[in-house]
């Protein structure tokens, strides 16, 4: 199936999130057997519209497109954000009953709180207007150190480049982590970065050279049924445990780890979407030990247990 996503905007347009959303979600793939979406830039004015870097762009759809959309995407502005439209109150409140998921880029968490569809829900902005999304929507739970918050059917990200990672998690949630990756191949980004707004990825800049860390993170990558622990990377990266840490923590933002279990918890979903291993193979090649440990683990950072990510990509 087909998914349908528009893309809400007003003035003035926030030009680096509208291109995220327009190059994940509005271009084909070089990939034939990537997903294709239907996807429109909707606003209430049919006219040219202002971006926050000075040129103008015309949306394709007015605010009717919300109708029929699968992925209704919020775009944000500069705070204070301006209270949203009756119009748009209707639109998104409409789309967000009838079961569509509604994603706030950066501050259009603003406009989503405006409409009541935070009210009893996490969510995240970015960390400069996180204290004022608090103070002004008192029912919120702001989760101020993340990159992307998914709360039901509500989304929202931090700012600027979280949104790349918001994006590329809905994608991950209807089409599974290989089709993601792939995604995010093609845009030479990340996969996926775990961590908060000071933004970890699993391909880090490389650190200094000489430290040897880029090499040794590939291998980890490719031997996670291996011991990992931190006294087996040092030796292997000939480190003491106390510099290791403190050289991994320079160059990945992350702990050993917590690097480790998303790298697991990660192999563990591509297995689980594509091969017919038993729950306790999976636990066994990722390194998890257990079956008990795997389900902690992966229910931890995702949200559910194996055996329900599974039969989310068998239906």
């Amino acid at each position: 199936m087909t998914v349908d996503v528009a893309v809400v905007v007003a003035e003035p347009v926030p030009a680096f999130e509208l291109g995220i959303a327009s190059e994940i979600f509005g271009l084909p793939r070089a990939d034939p057997e990537l997903p294709r979406f239907r996807y429109a830039v909707c606003a209430e004015s049919s006219g040219p519209l202002r971006t926050s870097t000075g040129f103008h762009i015309t949306p394709t759809d007015g605010l009717d497109r919300l109708e029929r959309a699968d992925l209704v995407i919020v775009t944000g502005s500069t705070p204070p954000v301006p209270p949203p439209s009756t119009a748009l109150t209707s639109a998104l409140c409409a789309a967000a009953d009838r079961g569509a998921t509604v994603a706030a880029l950066c501050t259009g968490a603003f406009t989503l709180a405006a409409v009541g569809l935070l009210d009893g829900r996490r969510a995240t902005t970015h960390w400069a207007y996180a204290d004022d999304l608090t103070t002004r929507y008192p029912r919120i739970t702001v989760e101020v150190d993340r990159i992307y918050v998914v709360d039901g059917t509500i989304a929202t990200s931090a700012g600027a480049s979280a949104a790349i990672d918001l994006c590329l998690h809905l994608i991950r949630r209807e089409h599974g982590a290989d089709v993601a990756n792939r995604v995010a191949r093609e845009m030479v980004v990340p996969a996926h970065r775990s961590g908060g707004q000071a933004q970890f990825s699993r391909l880090p800049v490389p650190p200094p050279a000489g430290d040897g860390l880029a090499g040794l993170l590939d291998w980890a990558a490719d031997h996670l049924d291996e011991d990992l622990s931190v006294e087996a990377l040092a030796a292997r990266a000939s480190m003491s445990a106390r510099t290791f840490i403190r050289h991994f923590a320079a160059a990945t933002g992350s702990t050993p780890a917590a690097w480790v279990r998303e790298q697991r918890v990660r192999h563990a979903e591509r297995l689980l979407e594509r091969a017919d291993s038993t729950i306790a193979s999976v636990a066994r090649r990722c390194g998890f030990g257990s079956v008990d440990t795997l389900r902690r683990q992966f229910r931890r950072v995702r949200g559910v247990g194996p055996e329900t990510y599974r039969a989310a990509f068998r239906q």
